[in-house]
């Protein structure tokens, strides 16, 4: 997926004069060997940190080798110069410390470690350096290595964030004020915004008419389909509409790196263009480039997020309906571990990418056909990838800016359940444990909109840390029986 950054990660040691230097470096090779018995690669930077000097000379060491940092407290660490590593170093930190070696080296080879880190992470918050701080941050080698694994998915959310820009086209259909999107909280995430017409689009399309790789694309289309091809007309006018958005993605990322979409699908859509857009979608979010439906900003960064995260395919779906209690008595009860109401659909319109779902054919938007088309034979109303969710485990995630200037996120562990929907779109009956409760009290409660961003694995955890160092504080998740939300009736 070309679309997302290549994590470098960098190890520097520090240690404090008053200790042996040999202490740190022996226990960073040792660390860099742990990293390399996991096929972690990762650059050993050879300059060891007692002072400011030290860490300018580190800092120029690593310059161009890469991109993501970690610091190791080797021993109890120089609380000033290993932070300035993470206050001048461009990319995300992590900070790590050594625990001891063993009961026979408890004088001249202990580091004390565990102390330093406390001073390290008050200083990091005196001088407003926000770095990743794992859970369980003191280890062996060997349990460190585990988390520089688990930090690099999380360094690769937070500098494609950094450096992305997300393309709209059109204003937010008439009366979906859930897709409202506050700019400010997009600028102060490190995103940028570049916002165009459906014109601007229309046009650019237009001028993508007889371009020579269209056949190539089509072909290439109807090889993914196989049998889904329904409509072999259509794919020559969806060849040119991803033509174009890959055009438009090259021509205008600017200054940034990485791009996502945020497109007006509908009601005007059809009609000019000549089909719906959201097979070109799923293909664009399986590379990587998600696109979210209705023009949702919001939407595009939390799936964008995910996608980095899981270095994979992911999509947006509506909340969008209760499972009917027939479906569940035939289907579920017995099966599986979820009540009634901790069920429900997850719709779109066909956005979803062919490899999510148990089988995907080109279809036609059936709500569209009856506004647009009055029921009839379709045409325009065509280009919906439809197909059930394939079963998997799932991440429900969602980033939010709200109009009074805050940031709001929640993650949810989910599933797909290997459930035939019996309807239409993309579509999949998920599972949440507590949802009725979560819906209520989260979704509800702090005025969620209806979209949400999926991934196809559990990646919550690291969701989870990816908000904090950006600096999202509000970040809810399902709550078990017995643990109430603040507004939650205790009676």
């Amino acid at each position: 997926m070309p679309n997302r950054p290549c994590v470098k990660v960098g190890i520097v040691a520090v240690s404090r004069d008053c200790f042996l230097k040999s202490l740190a470096e022996n226990r960073r090779r040792a660390l860099a060997a742990a990293c390399a018995a996991l096929s972690l690669p990762v650059y050993e930077c050879p300059v060891l940190v007692e002072n400011e000097s030290d860490a300018r000379a580190a800092l120029a060491d690593l310059d161009g080798k890469c991109n993501s940092l970690v610091v190791y407290l080797g021993n109890f660490g120089p609380e000033t110069p290993e932070t300035l590593l993470a206050q001048r170093f461009s990319g995300p930190s992590m900070f790590i410390a050594a625990a001891e070696d063993g009961a026979n080296a408890l004088i001249d080879g202990r580091g004390d470690a565990f102390c330093g880190l406390l001073n390290c992470s008050y200083n990091l918050s005196l001088r407003g350096v926000t770095a990743y701080i794992p859970e369980r941050p003191v280890g062996t080698p060997a349990v460190l290595a585990e988390r520089i694994r688990e930090f690099v998915p999380i360094a690769r959310a937070v500098l494609g964030v950094r450096s992305l820009k997300i393309i709209s086209f059109g204003p937010r259909p008439q009366d979906f004020f859930a897709c409202n999107a506050p700019i400010r909280q997009l600028y102060d995430l490190g995103v940028e915004v570049e916002e165009n017409s459906e014109l601007d689009l229309l046009v650019s399309y237009r001028a993508h008419a007889n371009d020579p790789r269209i056949p190539g694309v089509a072909a290439d289309m109807a090889a993914e389909l196989g049998e889904g091809n329904r409509y072999p007309d259509l794919l020559p006018r969806m060849a040119q509409f991803e033509l174009t958005l890959l055009d438009w993605a090259d021509a205008h990322r600017g200054m940034r790196d990485y791009v996502a979409f945020a497109n007006k699908c509908w009601p005007a859509f059809p009609g000019e263009f000549g089909f719906e857009p959201c097979y070109v979608n799923s293909r664009l979010a399986s590379r990587g480039i998600p696109v979210a439906c209705e023009v949702d900003l919001y939407g595009a960064l939390s799936e964008f997020i995910l996608a980095c995260l899981t270095e994979d395919a992911v999509t947006l779906l509506d909340i969008n309906n209760t499972v009917p209690d027939d479906l569940y008595a035939s289907e579920v009860r017995g099966r599986f571990p979820y009540r009634p109401d901790d069920l429900f659909m997850g719709f779109h319109c066909g956005n979803t990418p062919l490899c999510k779902l148990s089988r995907g054919s080109i279809c036609y938007q059936l709500i569209q056909n009856r506004l647009l088309e009055n029921d009839g034979e379709p045409d325009i109303t065509r280009g919906t990838l439809e197909g059930d969710l394939a079963p998997s485990a799932l991440t429900l995630f969602r980033v939010q800016g709200a109009a009074d200037g805050s940031v709001g996120a929640y993650i949810a562990k989910a599933e797909s359940l290997p459930v035939a929907s019996r309807s239409f779109g993309g579509i999949g009956v998920l599972a949440v444990h507590d949802l009725a409760r979560f819906y209520r009290h989260v979704l509800i409660e702090r005025h969620f909109p209806h979209h949400a961003a999926v991934g196809f694995s559990d990646c919550a955890r690291a969701s989870f840390e990816v908000l904090r160092f950006l600096g999202v504080s509000e970040i809810a998740h399902p709550l078990p029986e017995g643990r109430l939300y603040p507004t939650e009736n205790p009676f």
